[in-house]
């Protein structure tokens, strides 16, 4: 761990459960994702010193904010941390620029006001020291709770679900201000989120969470793509997730066979999955391929499936398709396509099409029950 980076250990069963070891580093954007309840908010909370886990250990830039075991804690008041919170928590009595000012008051009054001046500036707030929080955006406000926090030269930044409160438009917007700010911020910064979109735009890692506990981190790409459990695969909202049973390893093909109710499926190598016992699979919409109608390609010998369209949606130049490959079982599979595909195609509801699963893209988890076990 670098000196600049921050390192936190948490463990407690009662009240809020927590279960939780994290490093963010120095310029590394962490987010912390999971569905409410889980117990994202407490951990800034604890990092903050607003709140006292049972068990703690946090060092920040080899400063030790809390060490358990020897009764360590220091209070907020003493941490260098930026909080912007979710509601901004702004006074409304007070301008802009002392909103800024008010972080600041152990500095000299000329001083602070240059600071509070220099920190509007640069989160693009020049001009509107004078107004009050009422007569801001929602966007314009969330600046000035950044700035606010940045005042502070904190050695971290925590963002509380800090988009949650403003237009998709003006957040689309936020976050292009946020990835141009990280560039010059050389701190840990952590962002609670419930958003995968967001998560996924924004952090270089990402750490997955539910009922206190961290079920894995990595980039936000790779847990998508590799969850190591069926629980995760959920969680990151993934839609094709089903059973089978593993046939074979084949070492010279780097090919794992499986069967999936009575079909056989072939899928990248993964020999750590014993022959003959049962495993969870999933596979993401990008690894599907949709045949083209009279026009049949190599790729459409690769996991061929025939289907019906059940169910098609329209939505941000992608039509959202879940296909049922077996009307008996009524098993479905969800495919994205770009528009202008769907509607070369003539794809609508009701249609007959063929898909392919590529190998690749077929990743195994270990087995465990799902709700609709298919």
């Amino acid at each position: 761990m670098t000196e600049a980076a921050i390192n936190i250990k948490l463990q407690q069963r009662q009240s809020i459960p927590l279960s939780v070891q994290l490093q963010c580093q120095a310029g590394e954007l962490l987010a912390l994702v999971g569905p409410s309840g889980s117990g994202k908010t407490t951990i800034l909370r604890a990092i903050a010193g607003l709140y006292q886990a049972d068990y703690g250990v946090i060092v920040c830039a080899n400063e030790i904010w809390q060490n358990s075991p020897d009764k360590l804690f220091v209070p907020a008041h003493r941490r260098h941390v930026g909080l912007v919170f979710q509601n901004y928590a702004l006074f409304p009595h007070m301008t802009v620029l002392d909103n800024v000012r008010q972080s600041l008051a152990d500095v000299p009054k000329q001083q602070s006001k240059t600071t509070a001046l220099m920190l509007l500036k640069q989160v693009h707030l020049q001009g509107l020291e004078s107004r009050y929080p009422k007569t801001l955006s929602g966007g314009q406000q969330q600046r000035v709770a950044v700035a606010r926090a940045l005042s502070r030269q904190p050695k971290v930044l925590l963002l509380d679900e800090p988009f949650s409160a403003v237009d998709q438009v003006t957040r689309r917007k936020l976050y292009r201000e946020l990835l141009t700010l990280r560039q010059s911020l050389a701190m840990p910064m952590l962002l609670v989120t419930h958003d995968l979109e967001e998560s996924s735009l924004l952090a270089d890692r990402m750490a997955l969470l539910h009922k206190g506990e961290i079920l894995q981190t990595g980039t936000p790409e790779f847990v998508a793509a590799h969850p190591n459990s069926a629980t995760v695969a959920r969680l990151m909202d993934q839609q094709n997730l089903f059973t089978a049973l593993v046939l074979a390893h084949h070492e010279q093909t780097k090919k794992t066979y499986l069967r999936w109710q009575g079909i056989k499926l072939e899928a990248a190598f993964q020999p750590q999955f014993p022959v003959n016992e049962r495993v969870c699979w999933m596979i993401q919409s990008s690894d599907i391929l949709l045949h083209r109608r009279g026009r049949p390609s190599k790729g459409d010998r690769e996991n061929p499936l025939q289907g019906r369209i059940i169910e098609y949606m329209e939505s941000n130049g992608l039509a959202n398709i879940r296909v049922q490959v077996n009307c008996a079982l009524k098993i479905d599979i969800s495919i994205h396509v770009p528009l202008h595909v769907a509607r070369r195609n003539r794809l609508g509801l009701h249609e007959d099409i063929g898909i392919s699963l590529l190998s690749n893209g077929i990743h195994l988890m270990p087995f465990q029950i799902l709700r609709r076990d298919t």
